[in-house]
């Protein structure tokens, strides 16, 4: 999953029970389908080439029981580490904050949300029967990636959408192919945490 053509397209499903979504390049080409698993005391996300789901290429699994500053260790189907994301504990609870360390366990990125009273809006629209059916079209949180030096990289926004299932990536700054690769997974992994949230 690198030399992506963005930007790129997250579509969650709506028809399963499983808290899933494919991923698509610029030219409409499946890079990945993530399926998070259910029924389990810790997260556990596998990431496939497409959604037969017949090739896992990475692992995203959680360090621990659901917790405010649960790290998501991130690896190649074979176990090879790639790096890991991790949510910033109670500063989290107002403006969603990750952070996603290297192979070597350095910080790299973090990933901070544009604008808290967003996601404040929309959890509360979508709490109204039937006006909360079209929440997706009102307000639409964006996050963004930066590198150690503040320079953003990269952006995810949730697009207008029935029931909010649409994220758009767009990669800002050049980043090296190991970089690009650990961002959009993470980003995979923060968007289903924080799809979760509202």
């Amino acid at each position: 999953m690198r030399n992506l053509a963005y930007p790129l397209q997250f579509t969650f499903k709506v028809t399963t029970i499983a808290n899933d979504f494919q991923a698509v390049d610029a030219h409409g080409n499946t890079i990945a389908y993530v399926r998070e698993k259910i029924f389990k005391l810790k997260d556990n996300v596998d990431v496939y080439s497409d959604d037969t789901k017949s090739q896992r290429l990475f692992n995203i699994k959680a360090n621990q029981w659901i917790d405010w500053s649960t790290s998501y260790k991130m690896t190649t189907d074979d176990g090879q580490p790639l790096g890991r994301i991790g949510r910033k504990g109670w500063r989290s609870m107002w403006k969603a904050t990750y952070e996603i360390f290297d192979g070597q366990d350095q910080k790299e990125f973090h990933v901070s949300e544009d604008n808290g009273w967003v996601k404040v809006a929309d959890g509360m629209l979508s709490e109204i029967p039937l006006l909360g059916l079209f929440s997706g079209y009102f307000f639409n949180p964006g996050y963004s990636v930066y590198d150690n030096h503040g320079t953003k990289v990269a952006q995810i926004k949730k697009q207008k959408s029935f029931w909010g299932r649409r994220f758009t990536v767009d990669q800002l700054m050049p980043m090296n192919p190991a970089q690009e690769e650990r961002v959009a997974l993470g980003l995979m992994m923060m968007i289903l945490l924080e799809r979760r949230r509202g």
